[in-house]
């Protein structure tokens, strides 16, 4: 989304794509490139991913939005699995994916065999902590690095210094974060079987832990930090909002939200918020102000307790760690606005009045008539307004929509585009 009035080059804005919804609201509001997975070698196999047949699909949509799209390949895959691996990356050669994401050297090794013109970024999972590392990285063939998240500015600033400026860093700047380091943690294997480096992490972090006495196992000691409660492991969220100069001025290429997992709603909000501070920044640089009211659009998604990451403290100054035991919840997402094509307009419905315009909506959670509810859309945040009428896709008045994927209309008192999102106001 950058254009010409921009005083200063942009990092590029990476959204997560945990499938073909997520996706669509990524480039809609703002994302210049996603990354997914597949249906193997990904580290969210919990994510819906995308099958191959998703995959062609997914690549010519997003090449259609004039963006880019990453597929990752950064599992840790064992020695009998590279068969399948090989079989994989034969299969995808001409899919038109505009670069793969690695995490390990074999994996590495075998896609600049079997793909030598693919673009290959090294994953987070690679732990890059120093120029010395980059280099090495580097010089295997990366065209892109993804920094470890435990790096302050100074450090990623001595990176970017001492490499070749032809090589692209990369960074997140928000969602989860990971007690271990760059998430490189053994716990979910050991407790359940299911390998975290292998894209089937449990989150055991996020647990519940106790102390027993051995010959008294019937009286367990809760595990506790302060008075809150047990939060040993459990890492808070990222939210880089309010630094963002100091992330681009620190030579932060492309800037990465995490969060393959999270709601389409999720990945709309937090695209739309960065990109719109990402865009302030570029237009006027010396006069940029933060905006409060981005922050409180980040507020609204599911989130754990926010911090700027490590980029400002070391893991050793302060580790991150959150005092509230599980997630902040998002706001309702009440419904995303359909194209009239899709569901046109009954006739027999006043379209225009005073109060404003009838628009026709595809339901993601229950609302009704009164509610307190506001309008997203890409460059715009929220706008309150009040749910005062509701009718079905007959045309008939109705008090709510109950119904997950109900088509329905609703007025509003202001223009209202496919891909909008109504959600509970305050």
């Amino acid at each position: 989304m950058n254009d010409s009035t921009h005083t200063v080059k942009l990092p590029e804005l990476l959204s997560p794509a945990g499938n073909f919804e997520k996706l669509k609201a990524a480039l809609l509001y703002g994302a210049d490139a996603v990354y997914l997975a597949g249906t193997r070698f990904g580290m969210r196999s919990a994510a819906d991913n995308f099958t191959d047949e998703e995959l062609v699909e997914a690549v010519r949509y997003t090449h259609e939005k004039g963006k880019r799209l990453y597929l990752t390949l950064n599992t840790m895959p064992h020695g009998y699995e590279y068969p399948a691996l090989r079989e994989f990356l034969s299969h995808i050669r001409d899919f038109g994916i505009d670069a793969v994401i690695v995490a390990d050297l074999g994996v590495l090794a075998t896609v600049k065999e079997l793909l030598p013109d693919m673009e290959v970024h090294i994953s987070t999972q690679a732990s890059i902590v120093s120029p010395e590392a980059a280099r090495a990285y580097a010089s295997l063939g990366a065209k892109r690095l993804v920094l470890a998240r435990e790096l302050t500015l100074t450090e990623i600033r001595a990176i970017r210094d001492g490499l070749d400026p032809s090589v692209d860093l990369e960074a997140f700047i928000h969602g989860s974060m990971c007690v271990s380091y760059s998430g490189r943690c053994m716990l979910s294997h050991n407790l359940t079987g299911r390998d975290a480096n292998r894209g089937a992490c449990t989150q055991p972090c996020r647990w519940v832990y106790t102390v027993t006495e051995e010959k008294r196992p019937e009286s367990p000691f809760p595990v506790e930090q302060n008075e809150l409660g047990t939060f040993i492991m459990s890492s808070k969220d990222m939210c880089t909002v309010e630094i963002l100069p100091s992330l681009i001025e620190a030579g932060i290429d492309s800037f990465k939200i995490e969060g393959r997992m999270k709601s389409a709603y999720y990945t709309a909000v937090v695209t739309n918020a960065y990109r719109l501070a990402m865009d302030a920044y570029g237009h006027d640089p010396s006069g940029y102000r933060f905006d409060p009211a981005l922050y409180r659009e980040l507020e609204s998604v599911s989130h754990r307790e926010y911090c700027t990451g490590f980029y400002l403290d070391s893991p050793m100054d302060a580790a991150q760690l959150t005092a509230l035991n599980g997630y902040i919840r998002e706001k309702a997402y009440f419904a995303t606005a359909l194209s009239e094509k899709e569901l046109p307009l009954p006739k027999g419905l006043e379209v225009q009045t005073k109060e404003g315009r009838l628009y026709p909506f595809i339901q993601r959670n229950k609302l009704s008539v009164g509610d307190s509810a506001e309008l997203i859309s890409p460059g715009r945040i929220g706008q309150p307004c009040t749910v005062t009428e509701l009718y079905d896709a007959d045309g008939t008045p109705i008090p709510t929509a109950p119904h997950p994927s109900m088509h329905f209309f609703t007025r509003l008192p202001f223009d209202v585009n496919p891909g909008d999102i109504l959600r509970a106001g305050e």
